[in-house]
């Protein structure tokens, strides 16, 4: 390791920092430049002395994961990032918040060099980052065997700010970080006492340190600008490995700039050319000079670097050691960071699903159980509700926080902590190594929407299992009937919501994910047993892939064609029977996918659902995705209203979920 800068350069360093957030900020005249002026020292000091990298490859596997929770921040990391030689040059951080950059408002996974994670929702990045910490506790006892060459050796740093922790999410996640003893989970709290409204003090006086030591973590507290003190809190944290550890530091948001320091106004506006010209004077910086940096600045951290890359030489040269010590876990960790399946998973999967009355939870429960052996990868769990088959813990492969080696196990107990499940589930995605899944009732998905509207926008593949799709959940009321959740999740871009309607279907979607998807998705599964559709000795169950597919077909040209998904695709089923007798021939179109029927050439589109036959959507719920293909003046027949407590029997007859009330709907709309 070089020698560490002189008190004098690491003043520089820090100033360089501090003064690229504020001229970007001032360029773009939009951002927050109090939180990287106030957390230069910290930051640096994680960069240059304990994150391990190469950024010549940012995904390297082995390396350290760094979370800027506080994505308000985002010209601290970039800064560091163009320090440290990533690919974020200075013209990149001239075009911070433009159109088009490398440099966005909040940092996005997949878009800049160096981001693990996109934040921006205060407590995400909390969250995400115990999901990697996780991913890496279970790499290193599934695949190293406590050979300490192996993987999941890397640890997971983060800086969080007050909006972090005021956020339930953080609560949630470092509750169950502290119960499974992630010791290696690092987290700098920047405790400036600032939120935009004005002094903390307004909104928020608990004791941080005896929450987080009450969930427990490991607490240590320093002067953000005692470099001594910083050093300290952050080994005696590496050096704890059972619990992990928030460092609390006190900070000042703005520090350098004389009239705006500790003050909420130094949180999210521009300085202004007056102040920025002040805060140069007053830390030293050339006021002419803008988003400069000193050569022997560059010099300094550029060598740094490229003592990281040579570390990291080093590391993969351990690593080689231990896959040639250790050649079937090497493989099965090639196999899992490729997402290897077996060829034809989803025929394996559907076998024997055929014919087979059953809740779709409980299919899900026999594939899941069947992915046990074929897909080692998987990993998940439920908030609480694995009793429920949502998801179920499945068979033989052990129980997160259980046993002599606590992250063997493939079974994640999130408890009822739904908000940080989605993100944690995430985390574990962007770790690279484990496909996790996670659920709950489909109602609770609302309570998820933050980190799955992520997962899209990161394009992590992470798998939501939600059951209880409707009001067929019955006597638990309407608080408990998902009614918009389907339409919602929908809308999402790039997540795919499937819908199955009976074993082969759920079968096939589980095949889909693990065969095909890049992105998130999700399954709807039903609470009550559906009767299995009956499909041609013929059939293939690639169709189920194109999202839309006839299951019922009349001779000739049909009258009308019904498309549903789920458990109503039986009910448009018996309609159609009700519909025959009438003399109306009914074409019946399962949609257990309806964004990968978007995807469908625009012929396949139009001869499942021509534009001159009259279609009805049939759902449990608004049903309003499904307007696309029937059409203005086609019906949605769906839920206008909230459910009520009752049966299920009684809901459906109440609602007019029967095969008599919607083929009456049906010959009425036809005849209008």
């Amino acid at each position: 390791m070089s020698t560490d800068p002189t008190p004098e350069l690491r003043e520089r360093i820090e100033n360089t920092i501090r003064m690229l957030a504020v001229d970007a900020v001032q360029r773009a005249n939009s951002g927050h430049p109090g939180a990287p002026m106030g957390l230069a020292r910290p930051a640096l000091l994680l960069f240059e002395r304990y994150l391990r990298f190469d950024s010549s490859d940012p995904q390297w596997p082995l390396r350290d994961r760094f979370v800027l929770s506080a994505g308000h921040a985002s010209m601290l990391l970039y800064s560091l990032l163009h320090l440290f030689d990533y690919d974020v040059s200075l013209d990149d951080i001239a075009d911070f918040r433009q159109l088009g950059s490398k440099t966005p408002g909040h940092p996005e996974y997949g878009l800049t060099p160096g981001v693990e994670v996109t934040t921006g929702p205060l407590g995400q990045g909390f969250a995400h980052g115990v999901g990697m910490a996780l991913a890496a506790r279970m790499s290193a006892s599934h695949f190293g065997g406590g050979d300490r060459r192996g993987p999941g050796t890397h640890d997971v740093y983060g800086i969080v700010s007050d909006g972090d922790l005021m956020e339930g999410i953080s609560s949630e996640a470092a509750s169950l970080a502290g119960h499974l003893g992630l010791g290696n989970l690092v987290y700098l709290y920047d405790d400036n006492k600032i939120t935009i409204d004005g002094p903390t003090s307004l909104c928020f006086s608990e004791d941080v340190a005896a929450r987080f030591l009450s969930q427990g973590w490991h607490v240590a507290h320093c002067d953000g600008m005692d470099t001594g003190g910083l050093i300290e809190a952050v080994d005696t944290a590496r050096a704890e490995t059972t619990r992990p550890s928030l460092v609390v530091m006190r900070t000042t948001i703005g520090f350098g700039s004389p009239g705006v320091a500790g003050k909420s106004r130094a949180h999210g506006a521009p300085l202004g050319p007056d102040e920025v010209a002040a805060t140069k004077r007053n830390l030293g910086w050339p006021v002419d000079a803008e988003l400069w940096v000193p050569e022997d600045v560059k010099a300094w951290c550029s060598e740094r670097a490229r003592e990281k890359r040579a570390a990291r030489a080093a590391r993969d040269a351990e690593f080689e050691a231990w896959r040639a010590a250790a050649p079937e876990s090497a493989r099965a960790w090639d196999d899992a960071r490729a997402r290897r399946v077996p060829e034809g998973l989803a025929s394996r999967l559907a076998s024997g699903m055929e014919g087979v009355d059953d809740a779709t939870r409980n299919h899900s429960k026999k594939v899941l159980q069947k992915l046990a052996t074929t897909v080692p990868y998987l990993v998940g769990g439920s908030a609480d509700l694995a009793g429920s088959a949502a998801p179920p813990v499945v068979d033989d492969v052990g129980v997160v926080g259980q046993g002599d080696d606590p992250f063997a196990g493939r079974n994640i107990h999130f408890g009822i902590r739904e908000h940080a499940m989605g993100a944690i589930t995430n985390g574990i995605a962007l770790d690279g190594t484990f496909l996790p899944y996670s659920g709950t009732f489909l109602i609770f998905s609302d309570y998820m929407r933050p980190a799955i509207r992520l997962a899209a926008l990161m394009q992590v593949p992470s798998l939501f299992v939600f059951t209880h799709d409707s009001i067929f959940v019955g006597e638990d009321g309407p608080t408990h009937q998902p009614i918009e959740q389907l339409d919602s999740l929908r809308a999402l871009p790039g997540f795919k919501v499937f819908r199955p309607a009976d074993g082969v279907e759920t079968a096939a979607a589980y095949g889909w994910v693990l065969e095909h998807g890049s992105g998130p998705a999700m399954l709807s599964l039903t609470r009550q047993k559906v009767v299995a559709l009956e499909r041609p000795a013929d059939f293939d169950a690639s169709e189920i892939g194109r999202g839309a597919y006839a299951v019922r077909q009349p001779q000739g040209r049909p009258d009308v064609v019904l498309m549903a998904s789920g458990s109503e695709v039986r009910l448009a089923w018996e309609a159609a029977d009700k519909l025959a007798a009438a003399g109306i021939a009914a074409r019946v179109v399962s949609a257990p996918c309806l964004e990968l029927f978007a995807e469908q050439p625009e012929a396949y589109q139009q001869d499942l659902v021509p534009a001159d036959v009259p279609a009805v959507a049939v759902e449990l719920g608004r049903g309003e995705s499904f307007r696309r293909w029937v059409g203005r003046r086609g019906l949605v027949y769906g839920m206008q209203r909230f459910g009520a407590s009752a049966p299920a029997a009684a809901l459906a007859e109440h609602f007019g979920f029967t095969p008599d009330a919607l083929a009456g709907a049906v010959r009425e709309h036809l005849a209008g």
